[in-house]
Formats: C-alpha cells, sequence, structure tokens
C-alpha cells in the first residue's frame, strides 16, 4: 500500500517522463514495486496503473487522486458514474469513444462533461470541433473506464486476470493471482458456490476459457463460466459427449474435442470445435459431483499450465470436503 499521497496540486517532476517513474520520483511506489508491476504488465497486459492496483500496491483512491495531478485535471467521481445519464451516453458516437477512448458523462447546457482515459489538448479541441459542445474533460484509470464500458453499453471487454472488473472494485474480493492465495481462499470456504468462484478466478486466464457442469438428477447442467456465455445447456448424464469417458472412468481428459456429431450443444455453446481441451471430474469421495472444463480458444492449444490447472480443480474436489466435514462439525450435539 502506498505509504503517502501527492499533496500539491501538480507534480514536482516533468510529465514527459513515463507515468511508472514519475510515481517513483514521487515517492508513491518504490522501484522494486514498478519491475514488480512491470513484469506482470508483460503476462497480463493493461495499463500500469491497473496492474499496480490489482497488485494492491496503490488503491484506486490514490492512483486515482495521482492522475488527476499528473493530468491536472479533476478525476471522475464515483458519483458521477452512478448518476449517468442516458442522453450523456449517446452523445457521442460509439466509434469515437472506442477509438478515441473517451466516455460522455453529464450535459450541462452547451457543456459535455467527459472522462478521458489518454486527456490531451489536441483530442479535447478536436472533440469540441466535431460535437459543438464545450468538453469539460476528467482523468479516469483504465480499470474504471473498462467497467464503464461493460456495465453500462454493454461492451464485452477482455478480461486479462482472473476477476472481472466489478470484483476488483470490491474490497471484499482478494486477488487470486498465486497459488498460495488460491489455497488459502479454498481453505476457508463455507459453501459450493464460493468453491466454483474460487476454482474459476483462479484459473481463468491461466486458460482463455473456463467453465464447470454440475452433475445433477441423471443430468449435466451448466453451473458457471467464464470467458463463455453459457445459457440453458443441459444434456442427459448417458447421453455419449465428451463427458462420458470422464464420468465413465473417473479420469481427465486431455485432446481434441472428438466426435462433432456426438458434442453438437457444447460445439454451440463454444461457436465452433476446439482443438484442444481439459476436462476434469471434480469429486467427494470418489463421487463425481461436476465436471470442469476450459481450453484456450477454437484454435490454441493448452499450455504447460496444464498441470496448475490440474492441481487447482484437486484443490476445489478437497474444499468440498471441507464444506462437509465443517457440516458434520456444527451437527455433533452437546
Amino acid at each position: 500500500m502506498a505509504k503517502k499521497l501527492l499533496e500539491n496540486p501538480g507534480l514536482k517532476c516533468p510529465r514527459k517522463l513515463k507515468l511508472g517513474e514519475v510515481l517513483v520520483r514521487e515517492g508513491l511506489i518504490t522501484r522494486q514495486q514498478l519491475n514488480l508491476a512491470l513484469e506482470r504488465q508483460v503476462v497480463f497486459g493493461g495499463r500500469i496503473g491497473t496492474n499496480l492496483i490489482e497488485l494492491r500496491i496503490l488503491t484506486e483512491e490514490e492512483f486515482k487522486d495521482f492522475l488527476s495531478k499528473y493530468y491536472r485535471l479533476r478525476a471522475v467521481t464515483n458519483e458521477m458514474i452512478a448518476s449517468l445519464s442516458e442522453e450523456a451516453m449517446y452523445a457521442l458516437d460509439q466509434k469515437l469513444i472506442d477509438t478515441q477512448k473517451i466516455i460522455p458523462l453529464m450535459i450541462e447546457g452547451k457543456k459535455l462533461h467527459c472522462a478521458f482515459l489518454d486527456p490531451d489538448i489536441e483530442k479535447i479541441d478536436e472533440l469540441r470541433f466535431i460535437t459543438g459542445f464545450d468538453i469539460i474533460p476528467y482523468a479516469i484509470p483504465e480499470m474504471r473506464f473498462l467497467d464503464i464500458l461493460e456495465r453500462y453499453y454493454g461492451k464485452k471487454t477482455e478480461k486479462r486476470l482472473f476477476i472481472s472488473y466489478l470484483d476488483r472494485f470490491n474490497p471484499k474480493t482478494e486477488a487470486l493471482d498465486t497459488i498460495e492465495s488460491i489455497k488459502k481462499a479454498f481453505s476457508s470456504v463455507d459453501n459450493p458456490e464460493e468453491v466454483i468462484d474460487i476454482l474459476l478466478r483462479g484459473t481463468y486466464k491461466m486458460a482463455e476459457r473456463v467453465a464447470v457442469f454440475r452433475i445433477w438428477d441423471g443430468k449435466i447442467i451448466f453451473w458457471k463460466a467464464k470467458g463463455l456465455r453459457i445459457e440453458g445447456f443441459e444434456i442427459a448424464k448417458e447421453e455419449s459427449s465428451i463427458f462420458s469417458g470422464v464420468i465413465e472412468k473417473n479420469v481427465f481428459y486431455r485432446g481434441p474435442l472428438h466426435d462433432p456429431q456426438m458434442n453438437v450443444p457444447l460445439i454451440n455453446i463454444l461457436s465452433g470445435i476446439p482443438c484442444d481441451v481439459l476436462v476434469m471430474p471434480l469429486t467427494v469421495r470418489e463421487k463425481i459431483i461436476a465436471l470442469f472444463y476450459c481450453d484456450n480458444g477454437n484454435d490454441a492449444v493448452l499450455d504447460a499450465r496444464v498441470v496448475s490447472l490440474s492441481k487447482i480443480a484437486s484443490m476445489a474436489s478437497l474444499a468440498f470436503e471441507i464444506i462437509i466435514l465443517k457440516e458434520k462439525i456444527a451437527e455433533i450435539p452437546f
């Protein structure tokens, strides 16, 4: 966590320096913390501020305060986002929003208040010319910008990490970006929904698409997923599919999605036939209660992280047993 915030209205360092360097010079982060964020950025992408927030080195408010002083602009507030009007939302063309990284926030007479991911004078002047409005610019962190695109514009954005953008703004949600953090989360579960949430958050981006299917009442039913939109998936447990061998032998499957005719419902969801998938049973006392599915899209193979995926799935099975043991302990009479 950062030890102090900038107190002056501007920055002591020239803005020609890279943002990360300015953060170090202003004493908000250390050189080691910057290097850690840069290493993470290479793997997961995103801007340096996003990685610093996800690493819990800076809070969103601390970084937003820094951006305000870095650009010498006011920062977008939560109240402004909550009161975003439909009139303002559609004041700009969607293509302009996407290409220029601008979000209109509020119309006030001849003034259009806008959040800029990359504010600069030329971009603001160009927007004034295009719209005829007097543009009032605000600074905004990348994570909050993407959150608005998802929530208000329904725009699907790339989820780079193990938790959704909305989860990142929830202080109760811990980042699951190390095996140790995943172990800790599994060890404290209280219900099956928590187990599945941890499993998906812990494995998403190890594989591009991850999903869990529940086995219930002789059926295989979709439970939850990340990287996939699934609705209404349900097949008979006895129906031949990629899941059949996993259930019959209680072993994992790794390979292509073979026999397309037997897997039509799944192929429809995946919008194609993946060349490499992993399906693992989630068991409680050797009884399969769910199936864990993952792939890297239809055209890519799974990489060396398959071992990690398998271990995390095994942790999920143990977590289910932890829940059962907790229930039994609670039922012991005195």
